[in-house]
C-alpha cells in the first residue's frame, strides 16, 4: 500500500507543478492519507500575497478533471486544496532561504543535545544543514535535513 500512496502523491505533484508553472502559485505539499474510514488527498498551495478561494477552487476543478481521466486512486477519497496556513511547513531548500530571519519550530526524529523540538530564528541552510538560533541561546544550531521530522514557521501573538 505504501508504494501506491507514493505513486498518487507523485502524480498529483506533477499535475499541480504543470498547472502552476507559469503562475505565482507555489506547490507547498501533497498528502494522501487515511483518517478513520476515509481517504484524503490534500494539496497545499501558497503565493506571496496569499492564496484566495478562487485559486483553490480553480486548482481543485483542474485536479478533478485530470484525476478522473488518469484514475490513479481506486477507492473513494476527498480532495482538499488549501493554503498551508500561517505556520506553513518548510519542505524545500528554497523555503529555508526564503524564510531566513523568521521564527521556526523544528521537530527532530531523535533528540539533539537532549531536545527533540527546537524553536528559534531561522538563519538559513548551509551544506545540507538547517541553521537555527534558539531563542534563549547565543549559539547557532546546525541540524542535518535528514534528522528533521517537521520544520514549520512559528507564529506567536
Amino acid at each position: 500500500m505504501k508504494k501506491k500512496k507514493r505513486k498518487v502523491v507523485d502524480i498529483v505533484q506533477e499535475l499541480v507543478e504543470k498547472r502552476v508553472a507559469e503562475s505565482d502559485i507555489e506547490l507547498v505539499d501533497v498528502e494522501f492519507v487515511k483518517e478513520g474510514q476515509h481517504r484524503y488527498l490534500r494539496v497545499y498551495i501558497d503565493k506571496l500575497d496569499g492564496v484566495s478561494l478562487d485559486d483553490c477552487q480553480a486548482l481543485s476543478v483542474y485536479l478533478n478533471e485530470h484525476m478522473d481521466s488518469l484514475d490513479p486512486i481506486e477507492e473513494n477519497y476527498f480532495l482538499e486544496v488549501s493554503s498551508p496556513g500561517i505556520e506553513r511547513p518548510l519542505k524545500k531548500d528554497s523555503d529555508f532561504e526564503r524564510f531566513t530571519g523568521r521564527l521556526v519550530e523544528i521537530r527532530l526524529y531523535y533528540p539533539l543535545d537532549g531536545q527533540k523540538i527546537i524553536e528559534g530564528e531561522l538563519i538559513g541552510l548551509q551544506d545540507g544543514k538547517v541553521r537555527v538560533k534558539p531563542e534563549a541561546q547565543e549559539q547557532i544550531v546546525s541540524i542535518p535535513r535528514d534528522k528533521i521530522a517537521l520544520a514549520k514557521l512559528l507564529v506567536r501573538f
